[in-house]
């Protein structure tokens, strides 16, 4: 039975846990509240490495586990301090925190908004945008000398703070140095490079001709590789394109298919029509419903080959699904409904019981239909059985 439960609680995991228990729960928890990625989560972070320091060591998991953290203040570990949290974070996944984890600049995200005809067609877009490149007057240096190691923090490029909060107990607080900003070298203002002002690096621009290939999908990337910015000692970073497809007046992309919707009205669908479409690459294709076929409201047909080429294969293409959107009339005068009855087929005999009662039909807006009840070609929910819903093509 332990005496205290704190330093177990601050890494979640009981106190009977296991070396490597403890180190699951540490890594995670040290990612995720690292100084890099949450700079308000400092103390948690110092908390969190003060725990595993003490918990990942026999001799100190020991006496900590029989007298709490009153009997390691009281010199039971060879004194009561702890070691920096930076130190434990570098001896856990690797050390040589800055020189390690910097080998390479950040790459650098763009967003770039394309139609639907640049990704059916093929488009070559030039993108003009500022990097940081290195200095050519200075070589990168900063100035006309080398740069000197910073004394403020002896070049580790963070200032530790200790304080005495009780005998035998102190608290070390990391900051970024402010002297050098956290490089660990600075440069004498005299010695500065006039066209860098110290900084080694100075803003460029570039123009970037991007090549969107036929096929490209929306939020696909296109990596420029060291195109991005640079730094003195590392390696240049990349410039990502991500795509970003604009919404089309006609058509909607689905994988390598082309959807669209198509009004009719009910003399079309009972008498045959010709309609023409005009593609993404500017052609006009007809499609045709010859008189006597009954096309139904909502019914799917496609054409083969005139939708979305394949990316890095474009002679292969997807299918044009059309939905076909019988427009009915809202309403038949009385001189012409005794002609459409002798027309259209029989109404079925029913026999309705003498004890029935009537009801109304009332008009319902559409935002409270039922989507079961609703679908359209741009569904792509599941239906009730859980299985998604494939749309099959209906030859003509």
């Amino acid at each position: 039975m332990v005496k205290e439960t704190g330093y177990y609680d601050i890494l979640g995991v009981k106190p009977t846990a296991t070396s490597d228990e403890l180190k699951k729960a540490y890594r995670k928890l040290a990612l995720k509240y690292h100084p890099d990625k949450n700079p308000n989560e400092g103390e948690k972070f110092k908390l969190i490495s003060q725990a595993y320091e003490v918990l990942s060591n026999e001799e100190k998991r020991r006496i900590y586990d029989q007298g709490g953290e009153q009997a390691l203040k009281e010199g039971g570990t060879g004194g009561g301090g702890f070691s920096s949290p930076m130190d434990i974070f570098d001896m856990f996944f690797g050390g040589g925190r800055r020189r390690e984890r910097e080998k390479k600049v950040k790459d650098v995200i763009h967003q770039m908004s394309v139609s639907l005809e640049e990704l059916y067609n093929g488009a070559v877009r030039k993108l003009a945008l500022q990097k940081h490149v290195i200095c050519s007057k200075c070589e990168g240096q900063g100035g006309k000398k080398p740069p000197e190691k910073c004394t403020s923090c002896r070049g580790t490029g963070v200032q530790v703070r200790i304080q005495q909060l009780a005998p035998g107990m102190v608290s070390q607080m990391q900051s970024m140095c402010s002297d050098c900003r956290g490089e660990g070298e600075r440069i004498n203002i005299k010695d500065r490079c006039k066209t860098c002002e110290g900084r080694k690096v100075v803003k460029d621009r570039k123009i970037l001709e991007v090549h969107v290939d036929k096929g490209m999908e929306d939020n696909q990337k296109i990596v420029f590789a060291g195109e991005g910015d640079q730094e003195p000692g590392l390696e240049p970073g990349d410039i990502m394109i991500v795509l970003d497809e604009k919404e089309h007046q006609t058509f909607r992309r689905v994988n390598n298919d082309l959807t669209m919707q198509m009004h009719i009205s009910l003399v079309e669908a009972l008498c045959g029509f010709q309609k023409p479409i005009k593609t993404l690459d500017d052609r006009t294709i007809v499609v045709s419903a010859i008189p006597g076929e009954v096309i139904k409201h909502s019914v799917i047909k496609c054409v083969m080959g005139e939708g979305m080429p394949q990316y890095k294969n474009p002679f292969e293409k997807g299918r044009l699904l059309i939905q076909y959107m019988v427009d009915f009339p809202t309403q038949v005068s009385q001189d012409r409904i005794a002609k459409l009855e002798k027309i259209l087929p029989a109404r079925p005999e029913l026999i309705i019981p003498d004890d029935s009662e009537e009801c109304f039909l009332v008009e319902i807006e559409r935002s409270q239909r039922g989507r079961r009840h609703n679908h359209s070609i741009y569904d792509d929910d599941d239906d009730e059985h859980g299985q998604r819903q494939h749309v099959q093509c209906q030859t003509s």
